[in-house]
């Protein structure tokens, strides 16, 4: 972690697709872990588990794993797991497991963190939930000055 900058550690974990990072946030059990786990199953990188810091630079969010938890990530009913990992990535998105989507279309939601703002969505219960993540974090992030769906038909 660079020296500059304001920075924080978060309860959290944290993936990677592509040098974009996702950012897991929920409380104790709420299954981050598990979703960092499926998220890798599609290919993404683990970056940290339980604990995630968080620093800026420049405009971007960066985050990584503190030293002692590199490399490990948690798999409930089977232990703490070893895995391939990346020492930093520059967060993309936000993921609430505390928070459920209703919306079909939901609109764009932002969150700010160390003063930037990071797109950010809310737990969907469907199969189709990791799957969506990774293809967000494969088109890239969304302009922040993009227009939410336009629902008329």
């Amino acid at each position: 972690m660079p020296a500059q900058g304001s920075s924080l550690t978060l309860h959290a974990s944290c993936v990677s697709f592509a040098g974009r990072g996702l950012l897991i946030r929920g409380a104790s059990g709420s299954g981050k872990s598990a979703l960092a786990l499926q998220l890798m199953a599609y290919g993404a990188d683990l970056v940290a588990d339980d604990q995630v810091q968080i620093w800026q630079q420049g405009a971007t969010v960066w985050a990584g794993p503190p030293a002692a938890l590199s490399g490990l990530i948690e798999a409930r009913n089977y232990g703490i797991l070893t895995a391939a990992f990346v020492k930093d990535t520059a967060i993309c998105a936000i993921v609430d497991l505390d928070e459920v989507e209703a919306e079909r279309l939901p609109p764009l939601r932002y969150e700010s963190i160390l003063g930037q703002k990071i797109p950010a969505f809310r737990r969907v219960e469907g199969p189709h939930f990791a799957a969506a993540l990774i293809q967000f974090l494969k088109s890239g992030c969304l302009d922040p000055d993009a227009k939410p769906h336009d629902t008329k038909l």
